[in-house]
């Protein structure tokens, strides 16, 4: 499970603060669209959040400096790993950063070499990994439903932190379009309901000869 730590008292205060309004807004986003988790599940996706507020946990040091690797990179890691322990490190870390960054981070991607798409592939496959494989160590076992489920409801899980990030913003034509080719690329459930919303009906079979 993630945990997040501090060495003061007064950073302990403002991360308990934060865990707060994580739980509170995903509790929120998550019956807005409709999607359940088992506590447990739930909590790990608030101590993600909370710990990836912090960019040096996001981040990594490169030598080009504090950088975000691509998640190419990091599956090399995971397959190349000399331990059952370091690729389900490995696994997790690429399953937690492609949730943190489709869910907060969609509208960047719409300017990256890669899509949401490939983010949601990649942190589902690599949730179902861990879930499949992580019977070798006592902490396999523990987390293994919760992989489980986040593998199963990645898609989901973008939509309820899409909701957190966006609860406060106002729709404008250019967000509709966002929210559009969004649909089109994922068939996001909460992207079609925000449409339908503004009187926009997507059809069924608009997502049939899209290309990644």
């Amino acid at each position: 499970m993630v945990e997040v730590t501090s060495n003061t008292r007064d950073e302990l205060v403002a991360i308990t603060s934060l865990q707060e309004f994580f739980r509170d807004s995903v509790d929120a986003a998550m019956a807005t669209n409709k999607v359940v988790l088992d506590e447990h599940t739930a909590h790990y996706v608030v101590n993600l959040l909370t710990l990836y507020s912090r960019s040096e946990e996001l981040y990594e040091q490169t030598p080009d400096g504090m950088r975000l690797r691509p998640l190419a990179s990091m599956f090399v890691d995971a397959v190349e790993a000399p331990s059952y322990v370091a690729r389900e490190h490995n696994l997790q870390r690429i399953g937690d950063v492609a949730l943190f960054i489709s869910g907060f981070f969609a509208s960047g991607l719409e300017r990256a070499a890669v899509d949401i798409d490939y983010y949601v592939h990649m942190g589902g496959a690599a949730y179902y990994s861990l879930s499949a494989n992580m019977h070798a160590t006592l902490r396999g076992r523990a987390l293994n439903a919760v992989f489980a489920e986040l593998a199963a409801k990645f898609q989901d899980m973008v939509d309820v932190l899409n909701e957190v990030r966006e609860s406060a913003c106002e729709s404008t034509d250019e967000n509709l379009m966002r929210t559009y080719d969004l649909w089109i690329k994922t068939g996001s459930q909460r992207a079609a309901r925000l449409l339908r919303g503004a009187g926009v009906y997507p059809m069924p079979g608009a997502r049939v000869n899209y290309k990644h």
